[in-house]
């Protein structure tokens, strides 16, 4: 049965690739997006996801356009890479502010209607680094470490309500921020992946797409990393 998607920060990379697998679905499917230019094919509103009132029109829009949101996947993320002791204090609360606090401002708003309904899916897009850490992305690393205690504790909030809450945490993937990256840099980081290369956005959208799936009804509070076994034990 056609759904109704919201995935925040949905119009490139990783985002963009589980927009697409999940309308491929079936689903009707919206995303937000912050600066450039908006997908085709998508319902695309704009949305900066550190401001409430943004994140709430965004809502409203998506409610008018294709009903309650039914799945949320929370997506939007920046990063600003830099060695603690050149770090600002700004470097560090931005990131908080978009990665973390920018998640709860999209869950609260997506509960009201999945409490009513009495059902409802949010997957939660972490990182790798959140789950190992790396030198020069504290601010980054702390963001979405916090977004696996923060989805867990949702988890045990709304089981009940018949609400799953999981995270996805992906690996180093083919997306312009990796491109960004120097050979020398990129040759380094594939080192420390036993298998070897860069996850494609599409195996990610794959993960995410089951736990948002019916299939996934009984798995709640899970962090499915997807990363070609970077961070395995942690």
């Amino acid at each position: 049965m056609s759904r109704s998607v919201l995935i925040t920060g949905g119009s490139r990379g990783i985002g963009l690739a589980i927009a697409r697998a999940m309308q491929a679905a079936g689903d009707r499917v919206a995303v937000t997006y912050r600066t450039g230019e908006p997908p085709e094919g998508l319902l695309a509103v704009r949305c900066d996801v550190t401001d409430t009132d943004q994140v709430d029109l965004a809502f409203q829009r998506v409610e008018e356009e294709q009903g309650p949101v039914e799945v949320l996947v929370a997506c939007a993320g920046v990063a600003n890479d830099k060695l603690l002791m050149r770090m600002t204090e700004e470097d560090f609360t931005s990131v908080i502010d978009t990665n973390l606090t920018g998640v709860f401002r999209a869950a609260k708003r997506a509960t009201r209607g999945m409490l009513r309904a009495r059902s409802g899916r949010i997957v939660v897009i972490s990182s790798a680094v959140g789950l190992r850490g790396e030198a020069g992305q504290a601010n980054y690393a702390a963001s979405k470490a916090g977004l696996v205690g923060f989805a867990r504790s949702l988890a045990r909030e709304l089981g009940s309500r018949g609400i799953t809450v999981n995270v996805v945490a992906p690996g180093l993937t083919e997306t312009a921020m990796s491109q960004a990256l120097t050979e020398e840099q990129r040759a380094g980081l594939v080192e420390q992946i036993p298998l070897g290369r860069l996850a494609r956005p599409e195996e990610v959208a794959a993960a995410v797409a089951f736990v948002a799936s019916p299939e996934a009804a009984y798995i709640t509070g899970a962090v499915i990393p997807v990363d070609g076994g970077a961070a395995m034990g942690h």
